[in-house]
């Protein structure tokens, strides 16, 4: 009879957070943006820095969203290039959604509204670090 490894201490350890951010961003070609958040992780609330650049973008526009955080062990896992699982944003009603992952595994299901004018909105290259 074969046997399988399964970790389940790291998987019984990790958890979801919430996350808000808000995103300004302008753009000519390539873009430029940049925001701050909020981590809430284990009770406790770590401020978000949050940058990034896109390219093919033309406007000025401002993205406050909202979602989880999932995979985290430590609140330093949210830190990282996060890109785009999937098709990456999806517009419904002027709604977005978007799932992002970074390179520590942790997976953003975020979804929020523009305002703004911005004909390429991409988080794909989306930095956070923690304040």
């Amino acid at each position: 009879m074969a046997y399988s490894f399964i970790d389940i201490h790291t998987a019984a350890q990790a958890a979801t957070g919430t996350v808000s951010l808000h995103i300004v961003s302008a753009a000519f070609i390539f873009g430029i943006g940049g925001g701050s958040g909020v981590l809430t992780f284990g009770g406790k609330q770590y401020p978000l820095s949050v940058g990034g650049i896109s390219a093919g973008a033309l406007g000025i526009s401002g993205t406050d969203l909202v979602g989880t955080a999932n995979h985290i062990h430590d609140p330093h896992d949210i830190e990282g290039v996060y890109t785009a699982i999937g098709a990456g944003v999806a517009v419904a009603g002027g709604v977005e959604a978007t799932t992002l992952r970074n390179a520590r595994g942790v997976v953003l299901r975020l979804r929020g509204s523009q305002v703004g004018f911005k004909i390429s909105f991409s988080l794909s290259g989306l930095t956070i670090n923690l304040k």
